[in-house]
């Protein structure tokens, strides 16, 4: 089925599930490309052969929550990528950027989802060779664990930051101090037009030779804005057609898997809206109760997703 796609300023969705990885297996920049393209970002990688070490991101499907140490270093501590999905990105590095490529540069970033990666994680709650446990012996300490994120725009970098605690422990109550253990969006909207976004952690606990907890973090569902796509056709792979969309109150979902398959529908905080089984002719979906705005519809085959954004006027 052919779709007459509507074009106009529309958010994409980069969830790095195109990629194909075997379980257990992330992308560590071997490959000598310097980085890795997803939707309309450029994620920049340094891998150095002579050490097999890399800094920058990579892209991982690992899920290991438990293991401590360097040797887990592609892990999220939430388990997987958001909402459950496979792939997600993670960054090592006290300060990397991330670059809007195409139509999307010189755009806004409305925000992504970010959690801690399992080693730093587990460096901040127990402690480590190199890193003190967070909040010390007494849990007084004021210790935190700070990603900030600036965007430039015309090789200019912008005086605008959003701060995102990954850890927090200055609480004068001691029952509020946390660690993030789960993806949490962090909004971005604020930073306005964008060619790049910079990344710098940075930690309470500091040493002779800089930063000793693990920079690491985790990134996901990274929503863009490109004027020149389709919204009609937004992520790999593709399992499903929407018609019509633009729309006012119903949409039909199609798909070619010959049985019952799962859609989410969300709004672009990934608030989660509706749930629907899709048959093998697919079926329609009423949108009437939702107000006007774009949402993301994502369809589940199994392990496999593919999402869309449609716009109810």
């Amino acid at each position: 089925m052919i779709l007459c796609a509507t074009f106009l300023s529309a958010q994409t969705l980069v969830d790095f599930e195109e990629f194909n990885l075997s379980p257990e297996s992330p992308l560590n920049g071997s490959d000598g490309n310097g980085g890795f393209t997803s939707g309309d970002i450029f994620l920049p990688n340094d891998f150095n052969s002579e050490f097999m070490s890399w800094s920058g991101w990579a892209i991982s499907n690992t899920t290991d929550v438990t293991t401590p140490g360097f040797t887990n270093g592609f892990s999220a501590i939430a388990g997987g990528g958001f909402d459950g999905s496979a792939h997600y990105a993670v960054n090592f590095g006290a300060q990397n950027n991330m670059i809007l490529q195409g139509n999307a540069a010189g755009q806004p970033v409305s925000g992504m989802y970010v959690t801690n990666n399992t080693y730093a994680y587990l460096s901040m709650q127990d402690g480590d060779t190199f890193a003190k446990k967070f909040g010390g012996v007494t849990g007084d300490d004021p210790d935190f664990f700070r990603l900030t994120i600036k965007a430039s725009l015309n090789g200019n970098l912008l005086t605008d930051s959003v701060n995102f605690y990954l850890a927090d422990y200055r609480f004068s109550d001691n029952s509020q101090d946390y660690i993030v253990d789960e993806w949490t969006w962090v909004d971005l909207s604020s930073l306005g037009d964008v060619d790049s976004l910079s990344f710098t952690l940075t930690s309470s606990d500091v040493g002779q030779f800089g930063m000793n907890t693990p920079a690491y973090f985790c990134a996901d569902n990274i929503f863009s804005t490109n004027p020149a796509t389709s919204i009609t056709t937004i992520n790999a792979p593709d399992l499903f057609e929407i018609y019509p969309n633009p729309t006012t109150d119903y949409i039909q979902i199609f798909h070619s898997e010959n049985k019952i398959i799962d859609c989410y529908i969300f709004d672009t905080n990934g608030k989660l809206l509706q749930s629907e089984k899709l048959n093998s002719n697919g079926r329609q979906v009423d949108l009437q109760s939702l107000p006007p705005g774009h949402y993301v519809v994502k369809v589940q085959n199994g392990q496999v997703f593919s999402s869309k954004i449609v716009v109810k006027k």
